[in-house]
């Protein structure tokens, strides 16, 4: 079956850096388009990145653009999320997803699998 599984997330101090990795397996992996969403406490579910199924496209939220960056290994079957210069607002639980979509969407509703997600706390 799909597995989404993220690791990755744990404890930074503001100004610091990260880099989530989701292992995919159960699908052919360079056929679809991956995603980076993220929940903080009390807020709704929202698009960070997402990468095409070739990987020559990649899509930000305004929020981590420049700061962020996603790629992928579709020999390992991994997607990737380089978190850089991270922020206190950048403090959530952090979601890897399928795409129905061969680019990628900025939607929640156009993924058809998720992870179990990874929480990353920045601490000023």
């Amino acid at each position: 079956q799909v597995q989404l599984v993220e690791s990755g997330g744990g404890l930074v101090q503001a100004g610091g850096s990260l880099r989530l990795s989701c292992a995919a397996s159960g699908f052919t992996f360079g056929s679809y388009a991956l995603g980076w969403f993220r929940q903080a406490p009390g807020k709704e579910r929202e698009f960070v990145a997402a990468i095409s199924w070739t990987g020559r496209s990649t899509y930000y939220a305004d929020s981590v653009k420049g700061r962020f960056t996603i790629s992928r290994d579709n020999a390992k079957n991994t997607v990737y999320l380089q978190m850089n210069t991270l922020k206190d607002e950048d403090t959530a639980v952090y979601y890897c997803a399928r795409s129905l979509d061969y680019s990628g969407s900025y939607s929640a509703n156009r993924y058809d699998y998720w992870g179990q997600g990874t929480q990353v706390t920045v601490s000023s």
